[in-house]
């Protein structure tokens, strides 16, 4: 009688490891089946890749400032503000507030000249050697020799070149705060025996009419 019962035990226990075990099965198949189905999900999943545009229209957009350039009179005695002049402040998206890139196109269009009605007060013949701006603000304008040796001379004539330069990069051009002159790369002690070029010169507007 105790060998049938302790038969019937052993049976029961049986079935009931044998039922446990059926559902951690079932369990983990479950588990692996949910697993596998979101690991297909990131696998399917496209990946997201942001990438700079790498066109030449992006590149070489060209962003544009309508400035106030300062010419001189039809007696040459004071500066007027010749406006409408559209100038290219960059030519490239990566850094839009260049002040080196928009000073240099505002100088050549000073060289370049006036509309009809006012006075050019550069030398024609005048080239930007280079440009380039420190942290404090000061524009280093390095000019050729034909800026000082083609210059008509005269105080008057020295003040309106000087400050038609200064006014229209001081005025138009955030960063720069003064203008510092070079000629081929060296200080000038005037650009006609007049008016001290040593020291950079800020904005004057009591030159201007």
């Amino acid at each position: 009688m105790r060998l049938e019962n302790n038969r019937n035990k052993i049976a029961v226990n049986t079935l009931l490891i044998l039922f446990v075990c059926l559902l951690v099965d079932t369990s983990l198949a479950k588990r692996i089946k949910a697993e596998q189905a979101e690991t297909d999900k990131l696998i399917k999943r496209p990946q997201t890749v942001q990438t700079m545009p790498t066109t030449p229209e992006t590149i070489t957009s060209e962003i544009k400032s309508e400035v106030l350039l300062y010419f001189a009179s039809t007696n040459n005695d004071f500066l007027v503000a010749q406006g409408g002049q559209t100038i290219i402040r960059d030519k490239t998206l990566a850094n839009p507030n260049n002040p080196v890139f928009f000073a240099k196109n505002i100088i050549q269009a000073l060289i370049n000249g006036p509309d009809d009605g006012l006075m050019r007060t550069l030398p024609q013949d005048t080239k930007l050697r280079a440009l380039y701006v420190t942290d404090d603000g000061t524009a280093y304008t390095d000019f050729s020799t034909e800026l000082k040796d083609n210059h008509p001379g005269g105080v008057m004539a020295e003040l309106i070149t000087i400050y038609s330069i200064v006014n229209s990069l001081v005025l138009n051009v955030t960063g720069i705060n003064r203008v510092k002159f070079l000629i081929e790369g060296r200080e000038a002690l005037t650009l006609a025996g007049h008016i001290d070029l040593q020291n950079p010169f800020t904005a004057e507007t009591l030159l201007i009419r």
